[in-house]
Protein backbone atom coordinates (compact mmCIF):
# COMPACT_ATOMS: atom_id res chain seq x y z
CA UNK A 1 0.00 0.00 0.00
CA UNK A 2 2.69 2.55 0.85
CA UNK A 3 4.48 1.36 -2.50
CA UNK A 4 1.59 2.37 -4.61
CA UNK A 5 1.44 5.76 -2.66
CA UNK A 6 4.69 6.44 -3.55
CA UNK A 7 3.97 5.96 -7.00
CA UNK A 8 1.21 8.19 -6.64
CA UNK A 9 2.97 11.14 -4.92
CA UNK A 10 6.30 10.51 -7.33
CA UNK A 11 6.22 13.98 -10.23
CA UNK A 12 4.88 12.23 -13.48
CA UNK A 13 7.49 11.51 -15.77
CA UNK A 14 8.17 14.47 -17.77
CA UNK A 15 6.67 14.19 -21.83
CA UNK A 16 8.79 12.81 -24.66
CA UNK A 17 9.02 15.95 -26.75
CA UNK A 18 8.26 15.15 -30.43
CA UNK A 19 10.53 16.51 -33.10
CA UNK A 20 9.97 19.79 -34.14
CA UNK A 21 8.81 19.57 -37.57
CA UNK A 22 10.95 20.24 -40.14
CA UNK A 23 9.88 22.87 -42.52
CA UNK A 24 9.53 21.46 -46.65
CA UNK A 25 11.19 24.10 -48.70
CA UNK A 26 9.36 24.00 -52.11
CA UNK A 27 11.65 24.92 -54.87
CA UNK A 28 10.35 28.23 -56.75
CA UNK A 29 10.43 27.55 -60.30
CA UNK A 30 13.20 29.52 -61.87
CA UNK A 31 11.94 31.71 -64.38
CA UNK A 32 13.98 33.86 -66.36
CA UNK A 33 13.14 37.68 -67.06
CA UNK A 34 14.82 37.21 -70.03
CA UNK A 35 12.38 33.47 -70.64
CA UNK A 36 9.46 35.30 -69.39
CA UNK A 37 10.62 38.18 -72.15
CA UNK A 38 10.40 35.70 -75.07
CA UNK A 39 7.16 33.66 -74.36
CA UNK A 40 5.47 37.47 -73.58
CA UNK A 41 6.90 38.55 -76.98
CA UNK A 42 5.69 35.09 -79.02
CA UNK A 43 2.00 36.00 -77.83
CA UNK A 44 2.25 39.41 -79.20
CA UNK A 45 2.97 37.81 -82.57
CA UNK A 46 6.94 37.81 -82.12
CA UNK A 47 9.00 34.95 -83.75
CA UNK A 48 6.82 33.04 -85.32
CA UNK A 49 8.81 30.21 -87.21
CA UNK A 50 6.37 28.03 -88.24
CA UNK A 51 5.13 30.80 -90.68
CA UNK A 52 8.50 32.27 -91.17
CA UNK A 53 7.15 35.99 -89.61
CA UNK A 54 9.64 37.87 -87.30
CA UNK A 55 6.39 39.55 -86.78
CA UNK A 56 2.78 38.56 -87.89
CA UNK A 57 3.07 40.51 -91.20
CA UNK A 58 6.41 40.68 -91.17
CA UNK A 59 7.48 37.21 -93.00
CA UNK A 60 11.09 36.02 -93.82
CA UNK A 61 11.73 33.72 -96.50
CA UNK A 62 15.02 31.84 -98.50
CA UNK A 63 14.51 34.31 -101.47
CA UNK A 64 14.56 38.14 -99.12
CA UNK A 65 18.00 39.87 -97.98
CA UNK A 66 17.58 41.20 -94.34
CA UNK A 67 19.05 44.00 -93.67
CA UNK A 68 19.19 45.04 -89.65
CA UNK A 69 19.99 48.11 -88.56
CA UNK A 70 21.39 48.08 -84.87
CA UNK A 71 21.53 44.62 -84.33
CA UNK A 72 22.29 44.12 -80.86
CA UNK A 73 22.29 40.70 -79.89
CA UNK A 74 20.99 39.99 -83.32
CA UNK A 75 17.49 38.25 -82.33
CA UNK A 76 16.22 39.74 -86.30
CA UNK A 77 19.23 38.68 -88.08
CA UNK A 78 19.10 35.20 -86.44
CA UNK A 79 15.66 34.45 -87.26
CA UNK A 80 16.43 35.83 -91.06
CA UNK A 81 19.05 32.95 -91.15
CA UNK A 82 17.26 30.40 -89.81
CA UNK A 83 14.30 31.24 -92.76
CA UNK A 84 17.37 30.65 -95.13
CA UNK A 85 17.60 34.75 -96.08
CA UNK A 86 20.59 36.47 -96.72
CA UNK A 87 21.80 38.82 -94.00
CA UNK A 88 23.36 42.49 -93.51
CA UNK A 89 23.41 43.86 -90.07
CA UNK A 90 24.89 46.69 -88.75
CA UNK A 91 25.87 48.31 -85.35
CA UNK A 92 27.96 50.75 -83.84
CA UNK A 93 29.40 48.31 -81.17
CA UNK A 94 32.66 46.19 -82.83
CA UNK A 95 32.15 43.34 -79.88
CA UNK A 96 28.17 42.97 -80.95
CA UNK A 97 28.75 42.44 -84.81
CA UNK A 98 31.81 40.09 -84.05
CA UNK A 99 30.02 37.74 -81.60
CA UNK A 100 26.82 37.50 -84.20
CA UNK A 101 28.86 37.27 -87.54
CA UNK A 102 30.40 34.16 -85.45
CA UNK A 103 26.83 32.82 -84.83
CA UNK A 104 25.76 33.52 -88.44
CA UNK A 105 28.87 31.48 -89.75
CA UNK A 106 28.28 28.90 -87.69
CA UNK A 107 24.41 28.61 -88.75
CA UNK A 108 24.60 29.40 -92.80
CA UNK A 109 26.50 29.00 -96.19
CA UNK A 110 23.90 31.96 -97.46
CA UNK A 111 25.41 35.17 -98.12
CA UNK A 112 25.94 37.78 -94.60
CA UNK A 113 27.83 40.91 -94.08
CA UNK A 114 28.34 42.71 -90.15
CA UNK A 115 29.41 46.27 -90.25
CA UNK A 116 30.36 48.06 -87.52
CA UNK A 117 28.42 51.74 -88.59
CA UNK A 118 26.54 54.56 -87.06
CA UNK A 119 24.41 53.90 -90.11
CA UNK A 120 24.62 57.69 -91.18
CA UNK A 121 25.28 56.95 -93.61
CA UNK A 122 26.26 53.47 -93.89
CA UNK A 123 28.50 51.92 -97.19
CA UNK A 124 25.75 49.90 -98.50
CA UNK A 125 24.07 50.32 -102.44
CA UNK A 126 20.17 51.45 -102.76
CA UNK A 127 17.88 48.85 -102.71
CA UNK A 128 20.08 46.24 -101.19
CA UNK A 129 17.52 44.57 -99.09
CA UNK A 130 13.96 43.36 -99.29
CA UNK A 131 13.28 43.30 -95.63
CA UNK A 132 15.12 45.87 -93.07
CA UNK A 133 14.57 46.27 -89.44
CA UNK A 134 15.73 48.91 -86.73
CA UNK A 135 14.27 48.34 -83.57
CA UNK A 136 14.87 50.40 -80.21
CA UNK A 137 17.32 52.31 -82.70
CA UNK A 138 15.33 55.79 -83.91
CA UNK A 139 15.30 56.54 -79.70
CA UNK A 140 19.34 57.36 -79.59
CA UNK A 141 19.76 59.75 -82.88
CA UNK A 142 19.98 62.92 -83.01
CA UNK A 143 18.42 63.38 -86.30
CA UNK A 144 15.96 60.48 -86.85
CA UNK A 145 14.89 62.30 -90.35
CA UNK A 146 18.15 61.89 -92.26
CA UNK A 147 18.14 58.02 -90.52
CA UNK A 148 15.04 57.65 -91.77
CA UNK A 149 15.79 58.62 -95.36
CA UNK A 150 18.98 56.43 -95.26
CA UNK A 151 16.77 53.71 -94.34
CA UNK A 152 14.42 54.02 -97.17
CA UNK A 153 17.40 54.09 -99.42
CA UNK A 154 18.15 51.10 -98.71
CA UNK A 155 15.27 48.70 -99.31
CA UNK A 156 14.45 48.39 -102.65
CA UNK A 157 10.79 49.30 -104.18
CA UNK A 158 8.13 46.78 -102.43
CA UNK A 159 10.34 45.76 -99.12
CA UNK A 160 9.26 46.17 -95.98
CA UNK A 161 10.05 47.51 -92.85
CA UNK A 162 10.24 46.81 -89.37
CA UNK A 163 10.06 49.54 -86.97
CA UNK A 164 9.90 50.33 -83.37
CA UNK A 165 10.78 52.36 -80.92
CA UNK A 166 10.24 53.24 -77.00
CA UNK A 167 6.21 53.98 -76.33
CA UNK A 168 5.97 57.39 -74.58
CA UNK A 169 3.92 56.59 -71.56
CA UNK A 170 6.91 53.95 -70.25
CA UNK A 171 9.65 56.60 -71.06
CA UNK A 172 7.81 59.53 -69.03
CA UNK A 173 7.51 56.93 -66.32
CA UNK A 174 11.25 56.38 -66.31
CA UNK A 175 11.96 59.45 -66.22
CA UNK A 176 11.52 59.76 -62.84
CA UNK A 177 13.09 56.41 -62.00
CA UNK A 178 16.29 55.54 -64.22
CA UNK A 179 19.47 57.64 -64.28
CA UNK A 180 19.77 60.90 -65.55
CA UNK A 181 21.74 59.24 -68.05
CA UNK A 182 19.35 56.89 -69.51
CA UNK A 183 18.19 60.15 -71.47
CA UNK A 184 21.36 61.00 -72.66
CA UNK A 185 23.65 60.98 -75.35
CA UNK A 186 23.96 57.73 -76.81
CA UNK A 187 21.06 56.39 -75.04
CA UNK A 188 17.54 57.45 -75.60
CA UNK A 189 17.76 61.45 -77.04
CA UNK A 190 14.03 61.47 -78.65
CA UNK A 191 10.46 60.21 -77.28
CA UNK A 192 8.63 59.54 -79.79
CA UNK A 193 4.38 60.18 -79.63
CA UNK A 194 2.71 57.82 -81.39
CA UNK A 195 1.47 61.02 -83.80
CA UNK A 196 5.22 61.65 -84.50
CA UNK A 197 6.71 57.93 -84.95
CA UNK A 198 3.87 57.54 -87.57
CA UNK A 199 5.07 60.76 -89.40
CA UNK A 200 8.31 60.04 -89.16
CA UNK A 201 7.74 56.80 -91.08
CA UNK A 202 4.89 58.66 -93.70
CA UNK A 203 7.29 61.58 -94.46
CA UNK A 204 9.95 59.51 -95.59
CA UNK A 205 7.72 57.43 -97.73
CA UNK A 206 6.66 54.62 -96.69
CA UNK A 207 3.09 53.00 -96.43
CA UNK A 208 2.13 51.89 -92.91
CA UNK A 209 0.38 48.49 -92.75
CA UNK A 210 0.19 47.54 -89.42
CA UNK A 211 1.15 48.95 -85.81
CA UNK A 212 1.06 47.46 -82.27
CA UNK A 213 2.19 48.24 -78.64
CA UNK A 214 3.69 45.79 -76.64
CA UNK A 215 6.31 45.47 -73.59
CA UNK A 216 4.34 45.63 -70.38
CA UNK A 217 6.02 43.33 -68.68
CA UNK A 218 9.68 44.90 -69.82
CA UNK A 219 8.20 48.30 -68.54
CA UNK A 220 7.83 46.90 -65.03
CA UNK A 221 10.80 45.44 -64.95
CA UNK A 222 12.71 48.18 -65.98
CA UNK A 223 11.37 50.04 -62.92
CA UNK A 224 12.63 46.92 -60.71
CA UNK A 225 16.06 46.93 -62.42
CA UNK A 226 16.72 50.67 -61.94
CA UNK A 227 15.37 50.18 -58.18
CA UNK A 228 17.25 47.49 -57.50
CA UNK A 229 20.39 48.96 -58.81
CA UNK A 230 19.37 52.06 -56.95
CA UNK A 231 19.26 49.73 -53.22
CA UNK A 232 22.80 48.03 -54.07
CA UNK A 233 24.08 51.43 -54.35
CA UNK A 234 25.92 50.06 -58.01
CA UNK A 235 27.05 52.38 -60.35
CA UNK A 236 23.84 53.68 -61.82
CA UNK A 237 25.94 54.84 -64.92
CA UNK A 238 27.47 51.68 -65.47
CA UNK A 239 23.81 49.81 -65.38
CA UNK A 240 22.65 52.29 -68.40
CA UNK A 241 26.13 51.13 -70.33
CA UNK A 242 25.75 47.48 -69.90
CA UNK A 243 21.96 47.13 -69.90
CA UNK A 244 20.52 44.77 -68.42
CA UNK A 245 22.89 41.49 -67.84
CA UNK A 246 22.15 38.58 -66.05
CA UNK A 247 21.85 37.61 -63.54
CA UNK A 248 19.08 39.61 -62.99
CA UNK A 249 18.54 40.98 -59.95
CA UNK A 250 16.19 38.87 -57.13
CA UNK A 251 13.12 42.29 -57.93
CA UNK A 252 13.49 41.15 -61.74
CA UNK A 253 13.19 37.50 -61.23
CA UNK A 254 10.01 37.76 -58.48
CA UNK A 255 8.36 40.28 -61.21
CA UNK A 256 8.75 37.33 -64.25
CA UNK A 257 7.86 34.59 -62.16
CA UNK A 258 4.45 37.00 -60.96
CA UNK A 259 3.98 37.77 -65.27
CA UNK A 260 4.81 33.74 -65.69
CA UNK A 261 1.81 33.05 -63.08
CA UNK A 262 -0.29 35.99 -64.64
CA UNK A 263 0.07 34.18 -68.26
CA UNK A 264 -0.64 31.14 -66.86
CA UNK A 265 -4.58 32.03 -65.72
CA UNK A 266 -7.48 31.27 -68.09
CA UNK A 267 -7.80 35.17 -69.00
CA UNK A 268 -4.44 36.08 -68.65
CA UNK A 269 -3.75 36.77 -72.18
CA UNK A 270 -6.80 39.45 -71.58
CA UNK A 271 -5.44 41.01 -69.36
CA UNK A 272 -1.60 41.17 -70.51
CA UNK A 273 -3.21 42.86 -73.90
CA UNK A 274 -4.56 45.47 -71.57
CA UNK A 275 -1.45 46.05 -69.95
CA UNK A 276 0.07 46.26 -73.31
CA UNK A 277 -2.28 49.41 -74.26
CA UNK A 278 -2.11 50.97 -71.59
CA UNK A 279 1.63 51.03 -70.49
CA UNK A 280 3.51 49.52 -73.59
CA UNK A 281 7.30 49.03 -73.67
CA UNK A 282 7.17 50.03 -77.26
CA UNK A 283 5.60 51.13 -80.47
CA UNK A 284 5.80 48.84 -83.35
CA UNK A 285 4.78 49.48 -87.26
CA UNK A 286 5.26 47.60 -90.11
CA UNK A 287 5.41 49.46 -93.59
CA UNK A 288 6.11 49.09 -97.14
CA UNK A 289 8.46 50.91 -99.57
CA UNK A 290 5.93 52.14 -102.24
CA UNK A 291 6.55 50.53 -105.89
CA UNK A 292 5.33 52.41 -109.13
CA UNK A 293 1.74 53.22 -108.83
CA UNK A 294 1.35 52.78 -105.24
CA UNK A 295 -0.64 55.56 -103.77
CA UNK A 296 1.59 57.18 -100.84
CA UNK A 297 0.29 59.39 -97.95
CA UNK A 298 -0.81 62.49 -98.64
CA UNK A 299 -0.15 61.65 -102.60
CA UNK A 300 -3.90 61.53 -102.99
CA UNK A 301 -5.59 64.44 -104.27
Amino acid sequence: MMGRLLDWLRPAPAPVAEPEPVPVQVPVPAVSPRDCGFTDAVLDGWFLGATGELLKGFAIGADDTLLDVGCGEGAATLFAVRQGAAVIFTDSEQDKVRELARQVDAMTQSPALGLVSNSLPLPLADGCASKVVCMEVLEHVDTPEQFMAELVRMGRPGAQYLLSVPAPVGEHLQQGIAPAAYFQAPNHVQIFSHERFAALVEDAGLIIEHRQATGFFWVMGMIFFWASERAAGRDMAGAVRDRIQAPYPPLMEGWARTWHDLLMQPDGLAIKQVLDQFMPKSQVIIARKPMAGDVTPGSAG
